[in-house]
């Protein structure tokens, strides 16, 4: 430091100027809620062998299911299911993603005969993978369908899941109710909620908003919801809000696969 001279004044500091901010760091916008996840990996404890009726048996928790999923970047994991031939390996890598549109990184390979796993990283593309009936995959002038499932970690060829992704919307809900919480909330007395389509999003459809939600196809589908406003009086103003089930996979209880109902 400087020594002053007798009378001298110590020089001003510079006062920071604050920094005008022009976004609000606390809002989501559609863009970052499409980023790819950012799993959190934690190590498995290796398990102890037990033996019932002199056979080896291992037990895994749930949670440690669940830190599995994490771990192995399954959590947008889909099935894709070739039944009327299918390219190489190789050959599905570059396809896929392209012929499907898919925005993020996947991983993709063969899981058995005519099954391969696709690894998404992002949740729009999941959804999207899982929201149509059927793709098909074109090579060298051919076209073979692909149909697409939900995975988990109790997969079998010979007994297709009932999860799957359906296309739901409440028609004339009031504009109020158009927030992702909102319609989320609503879309939970079907399933697990997981996208609200663009135009619900940006509030340029006023006639009905649409949500895509992971439903068991073997459950009931309710026909309408009870929407309720508690006044500060106490009384509660109530509407009946119909369900419309734009779009529902169909799922055959004999064969135990989806794409065809029982009749």
């Amino acid at each position: 430091m400087a020594l002053l001279a007798v009378g001298q004044s110590p020089p001003v500091e510079a006062v920071p100027t604050a920094q005008l901010i022009t976004e609000d760091p606390l809002k989501k916008t559609y863009a970052n809620t499409l980023k790819p996840i950012q799993p959190q990996y934690k190590p498995i404890p290796l398990k102890q062998i037990a033996y019932l009726h002199g056979e080896p048996k291992i037990v895994w928790e749930e949670e440690e299911v669940n830190q599995m999923i994490i771990n192995e970047d399954l959590q947008y994991a889909v099935v894709a299911k070739f039944s009327y031939g299918w390219p190489d390996i190789q050959d599905l890598r570059r396809l896929i993603p392209k012929q499907c549109e898919l925005k993020g990184e996947v991983n993709i390979g063969l899981l058995s005969n005519r099954y391969i796993l696709i690894r998404a990283t992002r949740l729009d593309d999941y959804v999207n993978l899982l929201s149509k009936p059927q793709f098909y995959i074109t090579h060298n002038h051919w076209s073979y369908p692909m149909r697409t499932l939900k995975w988990d970690p109790c997969f079998d060829p010979k007994e297709e899941t009932s999860t799957a992704i359906a296309s739901i919307s409440f028609p004339a809900l009031p504009p109020i109710f158009f927030g992702k919480e909102a319609v989320f909330s609503l879309a939970s007395a079907v399933g697990k909620p997981l996208q609200v389509d663009l135009a619900t999003q940006n509030k340029t459809r006023l006639s009905c908003a649409r949500v895509k939600v992971e439903v068991n196809l073997l459950g009931e589908f309710p026909k309408r919801i009870n929407l309720g406003m508690r006044m500060k009086t106490g009384e509660v103003k109530e509407r009946w809000i119909h369900i419309n089930y734009d779009y529902v996979p169909k799922y055959c209880k004999s064969c135990k696969l989806q794409g065809h109902n029982d009749k």
